[in-house]
């Protein structure tokens, strides 16, 4: 069972589980034929050069674009058929920044875990919890405004988890924030898997992908490689991540210039 069973949440084997996935917009396929499992309390990264279909497949598991064909299960439901449950079991962070400056961080996680529907007394307690386990307990009162990007950023963080999603989206959430910032961000990204919570990332700071427990790498909207970080090198015949990384930035830049 899941650890939310009692809210009525449907046993699941893989936090996401895609099947031919296919999404196109008039003669543009912007995702094609996608095959992709992610397994219960992974870190995975979901990695490609810009245009290379991330930001597509990410909405269709969000439930938020509706795939042209393929199926597509997160946690256990159907993208398709029950896009408000999947979205009720997620949460997303995104590295635009998305909270309310005039609202303490207090005020903030409050209005972010209403959205979620937590209410009440479970509420109270969760949040108190949650600032505590994400260090926020001694900036409550401080307004969202004033904080450094390092700490605006472990807001974001605890409005996207207030409500102890499932599977966290994480599209860049560290771009602009400085490496000691990420350090500690990639510490709590860990113990939030560890308590469960899967995690899906896209990045392209590469040291981060290493971090990653295995790899999808998408180019021109097709999954060409899926592995550990080690794998996926030694499947390229490079000497890095980050070569793999810039090997197909320059193919599809020389394929985008072949077809004008």
């Amino acid at each position: 069972m899941t650890r939310r069973a009692e809210s009525g949440a449907v046993p699941y084997e893989w936090a996401v589980r895609t099947e031919k996935l296919r999404k196109t917009y008039g003669v543009l396929v912007a995702v094609e034929s996608l095959d992709l499992q992610i397994k219960r309390g992974e870190v995975f990264g979901l990695l490609g050069p810009n245009g290379s279909g991330k930001t597509t497949t990410i909405r269709m598991l969000c439930g938020l674009v509706t795939p042209t064909s393929g199926h597509a299960d997160v946690v256990g439901v159907d993208v398709v058929q029950s896009p408000e449950a999947v979205r009720r079991r997620i949460g997303y962070m995104s590295q635009r920044y998305g909270l309310y400056d005039d609202l303490t961080v207090e005020e903030n996680l409050r209005f972010y875990s209403a959205v979620y529907g937590l209410v009440g007394r479970d509420r109270e307690a969760r949040l108190k919890a949650h600032m505590d386990t994400l260090g926020l307990v001694s900036r409550a009162r401080q307004l969202a405004g004033g904080l450094s990007g390092g700490w605006k950023q472990r807001l974001a963080l605890a409005c996207a988890t207030a409500h102890q999603p499932d599977l966290l989206f994480l599209d860049e959430p560290t771009a602009g924030v400085d490496p000691a910032a990420r350090r500690l961000f990639w510490q709590t990204i860990y113990e939030l898997a560890a308590r469960g919570t899967t995690v899906l990332v896209t990045t392209h700071y590469m040291d981060e992908a290493e971090r990653c427990q295995r790899l999808a790498f998408l180019s021109r909207g097709h999954l060409i490689a899926v592995g550990t970080p080690n794998d996926v090198v030694t499947q390229f015949g490079a000497a890095s991540v980050e070569d793999v990384f810039v090997r197909l930035q320059e193919q599809d830049e020389a394929e985008k210039l072949a077809w004008g």
